[in-house]
């Protein structure tokens, strides 16, 4: 499944999937955020069970304030609507799988 790039139109359908949500904070400009995303992709494309997300800092403000994010890359997964992990900063592949299936 790909990556979905998430809007203050469509956050509400993919918090509230039945499946985990992983939600990547970046910029365009943004060194590590670059690192994290080509993971952040595999991640998508590997796993079905998951609902994967995308959120330009620059772009969805609303978003980011609204959960707290001051530094990027941050990396949030949610299970049934509530936040069960967040982690800032570059992650390697098995921790962000380890965020999602924790």
């Amino acid at each position: 499944m790909a990556v979905i790039n998430v809007t203050k139109e469509n956050f509400a359908d993919i918090v509230n999937s039945a499946k985990p949500v992983l939600l990547d904070f970046y910029a365009t400009w943004c060194g590590p955020c670059k690192m994290v995303s080509p993971l952040v992709e595999q991640i998508a494309d590997e796993n079905s069970e998951f609902t994967v997300g995308k959120i330009d800092v620059d772009e969805q403000p609303e978003l980011a304030a609204q959960f707290g994010v001051i530094s990027i890359p941050t990396l949030v997964v949610m299970k049934n609507g509530k936040v069960t992990a967040q982690e800032v900063g570059f992650r390697p592949k098995p921790v962000i799988l380890d965020m999602l299936k924790s």
